[in-house]
């Protein structure tokens, strides 16, 4: 429609999203589907924090707060981000969104002008490129291959940075492989960052809490003090304490950086939900022991989900360090046809035919800028994962 922002034609919806809508409408129909394309935690929210809601609802604590977060809620990040990443930020640089994405799409908004570059290690969790898009900027993917565990090399990085180069975009562990840098590993991409002084550093850390096998988590600034005037690191709730619905995430950064992103988020949905908020204090103030008790049961998931994928024809899946996606590889199935008539010539024919033949939703790896490949999420129970792995062995024994 010729009303339509012409900015709107340089994006596109969620594949996710989208995959999780369509296994919705089958669903509704009739078919036995199972869905292995959300990331989202199955676990309820944990009572404390559940309880920590319905005291501020009683409490009257239900009209509009500052425009990006309480301050009671900015100084518990501040605590938080020292006890855990030794960074030390105060309330005035912290900024709470409705969402992780909100605060990294505020950051966007507030600093690209066009012809600046993003570079982005693909693959990425699907928001990024068109997020830079939607705030003009030209986001530049990068590839993290499987020969080097899904993580960017600092060769890689030195090659894609740029004049024009504003931002570098930084996720570990990673949505959608799992991939986590090691410090070494780490600190190796913010050796070339710091030659670079021009490029600023975005750390989408949201599941910083979701490791496992003895892996440290450790983000840029951390890791490069050098880098910490010019790093916005990046959380939320929503994963490791199973909220994804309430809604808050995080920034911390360089206070100008911060009242820019606060201007936009003034402008556009002022404050997080007030309740959100006050769950959000106690989530991270309170006890933390039910995510080592998640992550036993996520280890279990992920265990189950690469043993079978990679007993699969076809197939090729490492072990990732955390998150609860794994990444397999399908380039042994590529030229091959299902049993169903289904050529798979590529990663998006694959997981077509795979749910429309078998009911199991998974996400194309083309959605996150590296094929051939597909995204499992193994949040969900032990038995819908040991049956979607069963229809996926067949499906992969059917083609031909």
């Amino acid at each position: 429609m010729s009303f339509l922002s012409a900015t709107l034609s340089r994006v596109k919806p969620s594949p996710t999203i989208a995959i999780t809508t369509k296994a919705q409408e089958l669903a509704a129909k009739g078919r036995d589907i199972i869905a292995l394309s959300a990331g989202e935690p199955d676990f309820d929210t944990p009572e404390n924090i559940r309880d920590a809601a319905k005291a501020a609802i009683d409490a009257g604590k239900t009209r509009y707060t500052a425009p990006d977060g309480i301050p009671e809620l900015k100084q518990a990040i501040c605590d938080k981000l020292l006890r855990d990443n030794t960074l030390n930020y105060t309330p005035a640089q912290v900024s709470v969104g409705t969402g992780g994405k909100q605060t990294l799409y505020n950051a966007l908004m507030a600093t690209l002008n066009p012809g600046d570059e993003v570079v982005v290690p693909a693959p990425y969790w699907v928001s990024y490129p068109d997020m830079v898009l939607l705030a003009g900027g030209t986001p530049v993917p990068v590839a993290a291959t499987l020969e080097n565990d899904f993580k960017l090399t600092a060769d890689a990085l030195e090659a894609a940075i740029t004049p024009k180069t504003k931002w570098f975009i930084f996720n570990s562990p990673s949505n959608p492989t799992g991939a986590g840098y090691t410090r070494d590993e780490l600190k190796a991409l913010t050796d070339v960052l710091i030659r670079h002084p021009h490029v600023w550093v975005m750390s989408d850390d949201m599941y910083e809490h979701l490791t496992f096998d003895g892996f440290r988590f450790c983000t840029p600034a951390e890791v490069e003090p050098g880098l910490y005037d010019r790093t916005l690191t990046c959380n939320g709730v929503s994963k490791a304490y199973a909220m994804t619905g309430w809604r808050i995430g995080y920034a911390a950064g360089p206070e100008p950086l911060i009242a820019a992103m606060r201007k936009i988020q003034s402008q556009s949905t002022s404050n997080p939900c007030s309740v959100s908020q006050w769950a959000a204090v106690e989530a991270l103030n309170g006890p933390q022991d039910y995510i080592a008790e998640h992550n036993k049961v996520f280890v279990r998931r992920r265990d189950l989900v690469v043993a079978a994928l990679n007993a699969m024809p076809g197939i090729t899946c490492p072990t990732p360090e955390g998150a609860f996606y794994v990444y397999p590889s399908i380039a042994g199935c590529i030229g091959k046809t299902s049993a169903g008539g289904t050529e798979v010539t590529d990663d998006e024919t694959f997981a077509t035919a795979l749910l429309e033949e078998t009911g199991v939703a998974v996400v194309f790896g083309a959605a996150f800028g590296l094929s051939p490949n597909f995204r499992v999420s193994y949040a969900t129970s032990d038995d819908a994962l040991t049956e979607a792995c069963a229809r996926i062995t067949t499906f992969c024994a059917g083609l031909r």
